[in-house]
């Protein structure tokens, strides 16, 4: 997988002995890059733990502290709440103040409030800790755009798909890590200790190795900040800067342009808007719902189930560690098949297959789910959330390469906020007394829709980012 980590920096634009000329200046493929990589993999590994964590912690307080079904369901609600606050906030200040402050900032917020939570002796208390873990959660879009901008259009979609394998790995590592910690009679409060780690080990990692963006610097008006980041770029790779940047070289600078959510409802980016945060409210619907619909599923089959072949724990909440851990790993499928496709048929067709295979396993999951055939069930239950990773990948590199420099933080935050607020919804939608053959049938409408969104998102294959091309998926 580190051979396929590795990638050039992208193209820019300068001028020499004032003369300007476009030039696809490689500075070659070595460890500044795979820095960067790791920087922001961690904190993706790290955000993807503090959220699903949540499906352990919930039910771990509810037995010990006593809550009722309310308070246990706004814990979850909390954190999703500070996410949303999170994105309206630290997405835009990545586009006025920069993309590396906002990522740091973010990766502290959640280490220091992550750790803080082992702390909580009220309810109240808890609530306020993951508030605000949540509100870190929020800045998730910025250490993405940072690896975006470091990447040249042919290898940005493989290498931009190769950091989901770290949100993959950080959903595997919560089953372990509560089986060591909870499920070993150890604390909760180790439990979210451990998960905190990843991002205090981001922040350390990213405050030592991640640069400024160049991209951000020049559009807005720094290109010697971005020429000096480049020239050490190459030093890292071991390159000669004196032959890569001749003595007179300077970084073409282009307008200095800020961006507020305003922006995003302007003639020139109205459309689009609407269709991301389609998508983006469809997808968090799909994958968040997609973990609760599998999990009623299956404990329906388990109360059909002779006794005899069930387990209890009268001291304490009990879970089925091996089949979390086994659920999680099909995301790993799902990544790969972004990789392998993602630079063949393009982003805008690869989230529609994926989000209608989605919706139909979805159907059939929920449709058959009084059945009998265990198989069956488990089949459709691993194929749904390998397509749903797929589609939600794909996602995320589409949003960043379709949205311009200067809007490109404001824009993902945006949309990643209405995501949030999909998340949020997605249990009243898939739990409750709705029977489970309707919740198939709304679910499969909401893929279809989101399906039907993505199309009319531009095709940015073989595209430089920012920039757009006509699609030629329609649904």
């Amino acid at each position: 997988m580190i051979v396929a980590l590795l990638f050039t920096l992208s193209h820019y634009q300068y001028t020499y002995k004032n003369i300007k000329i476009t030039h696809a200046e490689t500075i070659g493929v070595g460890h500044f890059q795979l820095r960067i990589l790791i920087a922001s993999g961690l904190s993706f590994s790290a955000d993807s733990m503090e959220i699903l964590l949540l499906s352990f912690l919930s039910m771990i307080l509810q037995d010990q502290w006593d809550l009722s079904p309310n308070q246990t369901a706004s814990i979850t609600a909390c954190v999703f709440a500070g996410a949303f606050v999170g994105t309206l906030i630290l997405g835009p200040l990545g586009d006025r103040i920069g993309r590396r402050p906002v990522f740091l900032l973010g990766g502290i917020i959640i280490s220091f409030f992550g750790l803080t939570t082992a702390l909580s002796r009220t309810f109240e208390m808890l609530l306020l800790n993951r508030f605000w873990v949540g509100f870190g959660v929020g800045g998730l879009t910025v250490p993405f755009d940072i690896l975006a901008e470091f990447l040249p259009t042919s290898a940005r979609g493989k290498n931009l798909s190769c950091i989901e394998f770290f949100w993959t790995a950080g959903s595997m590592s919560v089953p372990l890590v509560a089986y060591i910690t909870v499920g070993s009679g150890r604390s909760w409060q180790l439990f979210v200790m451990v998960c905190a780690v990843p991002c205090l080990a981001s922040v350390i990692y990213g405050s030592i190795y991640v640069p400024e963006s160049p991209r951000w610097l020049i559009s807005c008006g720094r290109s010697k900040e971005a020429l000096e980041i480049l020239k050490q770029a190459a030093t890292v790779n071991g390159k000669d800067i004196d032959v890569l940047f001749p003595k007179g070289v300077v970084l073409k600078d282009e307008r200095e342009e800020s961006s507020n959510f305003g922006d995003l409802f302007k003639p020139k980016w109205r459309k689009l808007t609407v269709n991301l945060w389609g998508v983006f409210a469809g997808y968090a619907i799909g994958y968040y719902g997609t973990i609760i619909a599998v999990a009623r599923v299956f404990e329906r089959v388990e109360d059909d189930m002779d006794s005899s072949e069930t387990t209890s724990n009268d001291s304490g909440v009990d879970f089925d560690y091996s089949a979390i851990f086994i659920s999680s790993c099909s995301e790993i499928i799902g990544t790969i098949i972004v990789l392998l496709f993602v630079d063949r048929v393009g982003r805008v067709p690869l989230q529609v297959y994926s989000y209608i295979s989605s919706g139909i396993c979805f159907f059939v999951l929920c449709f058959f789910a009084t059945s009998d055939k265990r198989g069956l069930l488990m089949f459709f239950a691993f194929m749904l959330r390998v397509f749903e990773m797929a589609g939600n990948c794909a996602t995320w590199l589409s949003i960043t390469e379709v949205l311009s420099t200067e809007i490109r933080s404001t824009g993902h935050s945006a949309a990643n906020a209405v995501a949030r607020l999909g998340a949020f919804s997605s249990p009243f939608l898939v739990e409750g007394n709705i029977s489970l053959r309707k919740v198939g049938t709304i679910m499969l409408a909401i893929h279809v829709l989101t399906a039907y969104c993505a199309s009319h998102i531009p095709e940015t294959k073989d595209v430089s980012l920012g920039e757009k091309k006509q699609n030629k998926v329609e649904v």
